[in-house]
């Protein structure tokens, strides 16, 4: 059988594995990325990025090489001899690793202050806690929105990559966790004052839909994904997505729009902002992203007129 020598090389040109590799002509890139990690014995294939070499100067955007794809794809007729450039993306773990721990500490930490008397060290004598439906029903529904958000991870979400820098875990929960401890600390406040029986009725009514709705969002998403996380980018289509491009971020705004009604803490509401910046952002990302790549040309479906994350507004 025939082979072909892999020359890896680093962005500035160093070569990373000396004298190359020695592969069969129907090796793909996944085989490359195993082949590295053997020699290396460091860089696992998750951590490898491989790319097409481009001309100094230039700025075009490298090729990422697919690990599905044979080598032989990006050999540019010269299948002897191929360059690709290594890039290491540092430590890894998997998405549904990260999205674990992330919503764990929420989950368990808005009950602490619910249950427990932390006030006291914070300067206040409670002596006994007795806490308004508003609290109770804060914790019900704050509680579920986690416990789906896990149960999601593990047995919905199909994951277009295996993982995420290791670093992101950090960064993330430090997002959540701190935001969960503020907005429990001012909902179960000995000071708290609730809204009326009507507004929190409307805003967990609400809430409550929005979050059913964002349970049907996911699954339709999931459908657009084989369970390899494979099929790449498509249309989504179903349900909200007729109109807004990304409805799971629609109604993730939405149910923390609806728990803010009824519970009306600055800290609830200053996280909704933030969120609804963040998920703004990646929505305006995709929605680009969409349109670039169903263009209409080619044979190429053309992406429909929707609204991106959040009608009439945007």
């Amino acid at each position: 059988m025939s082979g072909m020598k892999v020359t890896v090389v680093s962005r500035s040109g160093r070569e990373i594995i000396k004298g190359g590799l020695e592969l069969n002509d129907s090796a793909t890139v996944a085989d490359l990325q195993e082949a590295i990690y053997k020699r290396t014995k460091k860089y696992y294939p998750s951590r490898q990025r491989l790319t097409l070499p481009i001309p100094p100067g230039s700025k075009e955007k490298p090729i990422v090489l697919s690990g599905r794809k044979s080598i032989k794809d990006y050999s540019d007729g010269n299948s002897s001899n191929v360059t690709v450039v290594f890039k290491d993306l540092g430590p890894q773990v998997s998405y549904r690793t990260l999205f674990f721990w992330e919503y764990l500490g929420p989950l368990i930490i808005y009950p602490i202050f619910y249950y427990f008397p932390v006030y006291q060290y914070f300067g206040y004598k409670v002596e006994r806690i007795i806490h308004h439906p508003v609290q109770k029903y804060a914790l019900y529904y704050w509680c579920f929105h986690y416990f789906k958000r896990i149960m999601e991870t593990f047995f919905v979400h199909r994951f277009s990559h295996a993982t995420s820098p290791l670093s992101n875990v950090f960064r993330n929960c430090a997002y959540y966790w701190t935001f969960g401890a503020c907005i429990a600390y001012h909902m179960n406040h000995p000071l708290y004052i609730p809204v009326s029986d009507l507004q929190m009725k409307i805003g967990f009514g609400f809430g409550l839909a929005c979050q059913l709705a964002n349970f049907y969002c996911h699954i339709l998403l999931k459908n657009l994904r084989s369970p390899d996380g494979s099929r790449g980018y498509q249309i989504p289509h179903g349900f909200l997505f007729n109109i807004v491009t990304c409805a799971n971020y629609t109604t993730e705004i939405c149910q923390w729009l609806g728990f803010n009604i009824a519970t009306q803490t600055v800290a609830g509401y200053v996280f909704l902002v933030v969120a609804t910046l963040i998920m703004s952002n990646w929505a305006l990302a995709k929605h680009r992203r969409l349109k670039k790549l169903f263009d209409g040309k080619e044979g190429r479906p053309k992406y429909p007129r929707r609204w991106v994350i959040l009608p009439p507004f945007l």
